[in-house]
């Protein structure tokens, strides 16, 4: 629908005009096989490695040491994830302990739950009502088998900032190498890969307005990972596959762009989030916005409804024309409430209630307050019907709205 308003970008984000210009520019002129040593490669290969080193640059990685810092092009977060918690995990000889947060994205979990089922003792860092992980709490779960940390950098269903920097120093003691999946934060906030003092990181390309396909693993020089894949030279074989030139070109544009606009893109989306949650709370007090005590991504807001389902409220914004999610895409259809909020000690029917709003670099001002508009609209609609009412249209929209 052409009054469609998107507040979704969390899960992605539209394309940059830089990013399509440079996608077109290398499809037409850096077509070869990056790893062909006639011309036609040799030109791609370029165009690789350079983006490859701009973006390590970006991200603070060392790339001038001797060994430098890698960074290994992936299909994007979930792949970047899953190699550094396996190929981290691959050079010992006999499981031992990992430790990952209460809040982790699945795409972290689920290769810990993974690792359990191979023999791995999984232990959880809780969090704090707040969202924060409890720091403290690593002192008492760190083991003499513990082989590694993954936090996230910053949730990406409440938009919480973690402690990740402190968490590396308790874990730098120990010896113990900590992972960390900065996907949400990467093209909206100053990311330091060494000052946060981690063995790995983890972005994608497609949250912060590049294309879908593509992410990195930045991985500490020294750091011994195990490749996951097989049959192939290219990335010194920790990510064999013919690599992608047009997305890795693509991916630098977006980067070099989030980096140029910087603080100016970062206050205006905190501007539009702050001004967009004033609007909800002046007409509903009542309303919680998860994690809002904390240090937070400046673009996301994640709010309960109380007295509505979240994916109902969610469905008749859709008619609305509000684009917005009941939590992390990649859960998207579970009718189950957020791990991360009950982890956060949110009440069960306070977490079905809430829903996540997430404004982009193109986001106006104009587009957030018609959304909040027709947020309020369709919330007190809903809030005031039966409750037959209310299951009859949860059952228009449902068929309306097939998965």
């Amino acid at each position: 629908m052409s009054d469609a308003l998107y507040l979704d970008n969390n899960a992605t984000t539209p394309l940059a005009a830089e990013a399509v210009e440079a996608m077109a520019r290398a499809a037409q002129e850096c077509w070869g096989n990056p790893s062909s040593q006639h011309a036609f490669g040799r030109r791609a290969r370029q165009v690789l490695e350079d983006a490859r080193e701009a973006i390590g640059s970006l991200l603070g990685a060392d790339l001038n040491g001797f060994p430098p810092d890698r960074v290994i092009f992936t299909s994007g977060g979930t792949e970047a994830n899953n190699l550094t918690m396996f190929g981290l995990t691959a050079s010992h000889a006999s499981p031992g302990q990992v430790i990952i947060s209460e809040i982790e994205h699945p795409s972290v979990a689920g290769p810990a739950d993974m690792l359990a089922s191979q023999g791995w003792q999984v232990d959880k860092l809780p969090a704090a009502p707040s969202g924060e992980v409890l720091v403290d709490e690593l002192h008492r779960l760190l083991r003499p088998d513990t082989r590694l940390i993954s936090v996230m950098l910053a949730n990406n269903e409440t938009g919480v900032l973690q402690p990740v920097e402190r968490i590396a120093q308790i874990a730098a003691e120990a010896g113990v190498p900590v992972h960390t999946d900065a996907v949400q934060p990467v093209g909206k906030l100053p990311v330091n890969f060494r000052q946060l003092g981690v063995a790995t990181m983890t972005a994608t390309a497609h949250k912060f307005h590049g294309p879908i396909g593509i992410g990195v693993l930045v991985v500490r020089a020294g750091i011994d990972l195990r490749p996951m894949l097989f049959g192939g030279h290219q990335q010194e074989g920790f990510r064999p596959g013919t690599e992608p030139v047009v997305l890795a070109a693509g991916m630098r544009a977006a980067l070099e762009g989030s980096h140029r606009e910087g603080d100016q893109r970062r206050r205006r989306m905190q501007s539009l989030r702050d001004e967009f949650e004033g609007l909800l709370l002046a007409e509903f007090p009542g309303l919680v916005i998860h994690g809002r005590d904390a240090d937070r991504l400046p673009h996301t807001s994640h709010v309960a409804f109380p007295g509505v389902d979240g994916q109902a409220l969610g469905m008749a914004l859709d008619l609305a024309g509000i684009a917005c999610s009941t939590g992390s895409a990649c859960a998207s259809g579970s009718s189950k409430p957020s791990p991360i909020l009950l982890a956060m000690g949110v009440a069960e029917g306070l977490a079905r209630s809430s829903l996540r709003f997430s404004f982009g670099a193109s986001s106006t001002a104009a587009e957030m307050r018609e959304a909040a508009r027709r947020i309020i609209a369709t919330y007190n609609d809903l809030r005031h019907r039966r409750p037959a009412e209310k299951f009859a249209a949860t059952r228009r929209v449902t068929a309306a709205n097939p998965l």
